[in-house]
């Protein structure tokens, strides 16, 4: 067999294999060779048919499961003899094979890139400091208030926070569009629910009054039927509601499934909670900041084939209609960018999964159903679910060995615990 392979520009490779002729002819004439004792054909006995009439009814059918199985196993074994790793199934241009010419045949495929220099870590990681305190407290306290709220029906004109029921039509160039039409829906003023500009309009409009608005969709809006244009809004308010907070008292515990110690135990309870979603939010900024910065210092060239399968997973995974499809390419160019680059730091460092980690993850996901063991045991049985989690881990592990072994400077900056929360939501949306 012979090989050879032609670098066509970037990662894609263009390799030819030439497999002889013998190797194609003497499976063909065994395999004819076999069909004698089974075939059947008019006007012959059974096991009496002639090879050569054989031959010329099932000759070439034999000859194309030949060169394919062919194929098959000298392609794996061309990889192998070239030191070769598609990074996506190649494709085999059309081919032919005759008796006595040798087969031959070219795949085309993008190979994973192989990063052999150093990682270069020279950026800056800045580690948030929050504390926690009484005022955090309460105003977390106040969310969940917000949360219970109920709405009173009042004769006077809207303001912020007061709900409004209301229809509403909209128009682009005097044309409605998808999703420009309501009856009858709630709408908190101030809660940013509606395009910008649509809300503060209805400050000050009434119970039965209609009006007329006016605004600009954002050309990043994620339909792209409206995006970027101005639009025209016809609203009629049904209702005007002002918001009643319930007490914090005894009962507001309760309705939380705190029991104890009534409110106190709710703000202590509060408080637990504030510290564990603080840990998260914190272990996850350093973990972008990480991989941001990684990806800016470390540029790296990646097999189309990879980003096209990696955003139509991600499409597929996506349950609204809030991302178009530039974005999903380019949040699967940075997952397959930092893939490799999370590879390369692995076996540069050789860093070993953590096996007690990859557990104490899965039990903390398991602690939140009824029958956590049973969780654990899922997971442990099913090898795609166990892949994310172990992906997970060493993603983690990886973060942890940049922080403590490459030399890059971390800078604690104190922030406070809102500010974080809004950080995090910037970052997935």
């Amino acid at each position: 067999m012979q090989v050879s392979v032609e670098n066509t520009g970037g990662l894609e490779r263009r390799m030819t294999v030439r497999v002889p002729a013998e190797r194609i002819d003497q499976e063909v004439d065994s395999r004819l060779q076999s069909m004698k004792a089974t075939v059947r054909l008019d006007g012959f006995r059974p096991g009496k048919v002639p090879l050569g009439v054989i031959e010329k009814k099932y000759g070439t059918l034999v000859r194309q499961e030949v060169m394919q199985q062919v194929i098959r196993s000298t392609l794996q074994e061309a990889l192998a003899q070239e030191s070769l790793r598609p990074a996506a199934e190649p494709r085999i241009d059309a081919v032919e094979s005759f008796p006595g010419k040798p087969l031959e045949y070219i795949a085309t495929f993008e190979v994973f890139p192989e990063i052999t220099a150093p990682i270069d870590y020279g950026f800056k990681v800045i580690r948030p400091v929050v504390e926690i305190g009484a005022a955090d407290i309460e105003a977390m306290l106040e969310k969940l208030r917000r949360q219970r709220a109920t709405w009173k029906a009042v004769d006077r004109a809207a303001q912020t926070d007061d709900q409004v029921v209301i229809d509403f039509e909209g128009m682009t160039g005097g044309n409605t569009f998808t999703g420009g039409k309501g009856q009858k829906m709630p709408l908190v003023l101030g809660s940013n629910t509606m395009v910008p500009g649509f809300e503060d309009q209805l400050i000050g409009a009434g119970s039965g009054e209609e009006r007329t608005l006016r605004v600009a969709f954002p050309v990043d809006y994620p339909s792209r039927e409206v995006a970027g244009k101005d639009a025209e809004f016809r609203v009629k308010v049904h209702s005007v509601s002002e918001m009643v907070l319930p007490d914090l008292d005894d009962d507001f515990a309760r309705a939380f499934g705190v029991a104890d110690k009534g409110i106190e135990g709710l703000r202590q309870e509060v408080a637990a909670n504030m510290q564990r979603e603080l840990k998260q939010l914190v272990k996850s900024n350093v973990k972008d900041q990480v991989f941001s910065g990684l990806l800016e210092r470390n540029p790296v060239e990646v097999p189309r084939r990879l980003i096209s399968d990696e955003a139509a997973r991600l499409q597929a995974q996506q349950t609204t209609q809030t991302a178009n499809a530039s974005e999903f390419q380019q949040n699967a160019e940075r997952r397959v960018k930092l893939g490799v680059l999370v590879t390369a730091i692995v076996k540069q460092n050789r860093i070993q999964i953590d096996p007690d980690r990859v557990r104490e993850t899965i039990e903390t996901i398991a602690a939140s159903y009824e029958k956590p063991e049973e969780v654990v045991q899922w997971y442990y049985g099913n090898q795609e679910m166990l892949g994310n989690v172990q992906s997970a881990v060493i993603e983690e592990q990886v973060v942890d060995w940049v922080l403590e072994n490459s030399g890059i400077q971390v800078e604690n900056t104190d922030t406070i615990f809102d500010r974080l929360v809004e950080a995090a939501k910037q970052l997935k949306g």
